[in-house]
C-alpha cells in the first residue's frame, strides 16, 4: 500500500547582503517556486545586520507555500540554494551572498544537531517576523500555540521600521528559476 505524502505549509526566511542581494533573493524565490504550491512572498525589507556588525545592510524576505517535503528535505533545499549563490561561512555573522533558514514545516517540532523547527530564533528577529506577517499572519507557532500576528504584536514588531525595497509578491513576479 503506497502512502500519499502529506502536504503542509513550509516557510523559509531569505536574506542577503553581498553582491546583488535582490538578484540572489529573486533566484532563490524562482527555485522555491519549483518546490512549493500556492507560494506567497513577502515584501523585501532592508534591515541592518544583526549585532550592529560593520557590513552592508541586508535584504530580507519570507516565502511560504504548500509542500510535501520533510524537514530534512527543506534543510537540503536551503543548503542547495545557499551553495548555488556562493555562500561562504568564514565566521559566525559573516556577510552573506544568500542565507536561507527553514522557519516552519507544518506543525513539526524538530530538535536535532542539524535542524531545529520551528527555527529557534524566529520570534526574536524582527527581520523575520515582519516579512512573515506579509505571508502567514495567522500561522500558529507549534511550540507556543500562538499566531504570528499575536507574537508580533506582543513584541512590538512594526514594518514601518524598515524601508521596503519591493512590495509583497514582487519577487515572485520577477523570479528567475
Amino acid at each position: 500500500m503506497s502512502r500519499t505524502p502529506t502536504t503542509s505549509i513550509v516557510v523559509f526566511a531569505l536574506g542577503a547582503n553581498l553582491g546583488d542581494p535582490l538578484a540572489a533573493l529573486r533566484r532563490a524565490v524562482g527555485r522555491l517556486a519549483l518546490e512549493l504550491r500556492g507560494m506567497r512572498v513577502s515584501a523585501v525589507y532592508a534591515t541592518p545586520p544583526e549585532g550592529g556588525a560593520d557590513q552592508p545592510p541586508y535584504l530580507n524576505a519570507v516565502v511560504a507555500g504548500e509542500g510535501s517535503m520533510s524537514p530534512e528535505d527543506a534543510l537540503a533545499v536551503a543548503r542547495i540554494l545557499e551553495e548555488e549563490a556562493g555562500r561562504a561561512r568564514p565566521y559566525r555573522g559573516a556577510p552573506r551572498s544568500l542565507d536561507v533558514d527553514v522557519l516552519f514545516v507544518g506543525d513539526r517540532i524538530v530538535d536535532t544537531p542539524d535542524l531545529r523547527l520551528p527555527h529557534p530564533r524566529w520570534r526574536a528577529r524582527d527581520f523575520v517576523v515582519v516579512p512573515l506577517l506579509d505571508v502567514a499572519p495567522d500561522l500558529t507557532d507549534p511550540e507556543s500555540g500562538v499566531a504570528v500576528r499575536e507574537i508580533a504584536r506582543a513584541s512590538g514588531w512594526d514594518a514601518r521600521r524598515f524601508p521596503t525595497v519591493v512590495g509583497p509578491g514582487a519577487l515572485l513576479a520577477s523570479a528567475e528559476p
